[in-house]
């Protein structure tokens, strides 16, 4: 059961705890000097095809180790004790991640979504009913939470959005549609903006609210992509009830609330992985061009220097970033930059093995580390779609960051 310390709590001691548990409850890697050719996995995949069954397994053993680790009480290292927090600084939950990274657990992917957007969201604009409800349900992977924002005619436009909630007494009558909501298919709640005024300025007349995802009215179906797999869906509302105690912030004033969650999105897009790594790392490509004999190829090591170049750029520029959460203050625009800067690089990845692959790429002849990069380079045009286009990013990037002046209206 999680306690909050009594008494400070050196790094040193708290890394000693973590490894307590993970001896006890997960099993080490084993460490590899050199990860070599042809062996380890050969998954490169954004958004793999999944049956609705494999998708479902992987939610509940997902959901089974974040309730061991949260009654340990490493489930929320830097939150509040009342929701059952450890109220520890962000070193330690980095102390933690760290060591976690040294076994073998679950992945966590079901959670990325409600834990990194939708949970700090509840927990900045959420009334006390919607708190006590959901954020320590959510910590201990006991729900799931996905966010239902673009529309289909309201994406790079978020304010343009329709979907509307009118009040009923105590409650609020939604009925829209959404679309491109990543693990709707798998999730409890959602956090969701509704136009509540439709004749105000469109950034003022929205509002935000917590709906549950099997409330009477919901409907989620699949979005088919092209690497086969659909982990993205869209979302119909028809008249669908939400007390007004599901209400985030004060009432048409969600665009504040969904700048909140829009600048959590895109710290953990953007600051993850320093945009291509692990499976994609510069060390597995220029493995791939010694055993393809094309390691002594001018023009592809060129293209391999300047993958690694950028990613080693991306990194440090997260660093500032994270460095800045850390201090306590809200993520802001230079988020935009880390999302972007993956994006992009996931494009130079792109690039680079399609033409060390040539043909190899297209046609599945068995061979280890070829065909299968192919699930890579048809994920990526979807990465530069979630969390904000890539020229929405520049938009945000030029006008918030360099202080540009913003584009002129289209001429009527």
């Amino acid at each position: 059961m999680t306690t909050t310390q009594s008494a400070p709590i050196t790094e040193e001691a708290f890394a000693e705890e973590v490894r307590v548990f993970l001896d006890a409850n997960a099993t080490r890697r084993q460490v590899e000097q050199k990860q070599e050719w042809g062996k380890g996995s050969d998954n490169v995949s954004l958004f793999a095809e999944k049956t609705r069954d494999e998708e479902q397994a992987e939610v509940e053993q997902a959901k089974a180790w974040r309730n061991k680790v949260f009654d340990a009480g490493f489930g929320w290292i830097t939150g509040p004790s009342q929701y059952g927090g450890r109220e520890l600084s962000a070193s330690f939950q980095r102390v933690y991640s760290a060591i976690e990274s040294e076994y073998a657990a679950p992945p966590q992917g079901p959670f990325g979504i409600g834990l990194g957007m939708v949970a700090p969201t509840i927990l900045a604009h959420g009334t006390d009913t919607a708190k006590d409800l959901y954020l320590r349900a959510m910590y201990r992977g006991e729900i799931v939470g996905c966010q239902l924002f673009s529309e289909p005619g309201a994406g790079s436009d978020l304010a343009g959005l329709q979907t509307k909630a009118v009040r009923d007494g105590e409650e609020w009558i939604v009925t829209g549609q959404k679309v491109w909501t990543s693990g709707a298919q798998y999730s409890d709640i959602g956090e969701i903006i509704c136009r509540t005024d439709p004749d105000a300025p469109k950034h003022k007349g929205l509002t935000g609210f917590v709906v549950d995802m099997h409330a009477p009215g919901v409907e989620v179906r699949p979005l088919r992509q092209m690497t086969g797999g659909a982990s993205f869906n869209e979302v119909f509302f028809n008249e669908v009830r939400i007390g007004d105690d599901h209400r985030l912030g004060d009432v048409n004033e969600g665009w504040t609330v969904a700048l909140t969650t829009l600048m959590n999105e895109r710290a953990a897009i953007g600051g993850g992985g320093a945009g291509v790594g692990g499976s994609m790392s510069v060390e597995r490509l220029a493995d791939m061009l010694r055993h393809l004999g094309k390691d002594k190829d001018p023009v592809l090591r060129q293209k391999l220097a300047d993958v690694y170049i950028n990613t080693r750029i991306a990194s440090y520029t997260n660093q500032r970033a994270m460095a800045k959460i850390k201090a306590g203050q809200l993520p802001g625009p230079e988020m935009s930059i880390g999302k972007l800067t993956l994006t992009q690089n996931m494009l130079r990845v792109a690039d680079f093995v399609s033409l060390a692959l040539g043909p190899k790429l297209v046609a599945d002849d068995g061979e280890w580390g070829t065909f299968a990069w192919s699930q890579l380079v048809m994920g990526i045009p979807g990465m530069r779609v979630a969390g904000g286009t890539d020229e929405v990013m520049r938009n945000i990037i030029g006008e918030r960051v360099l202080g540009l002046p913003k584009e002129p209206p289209p001429a009527k």
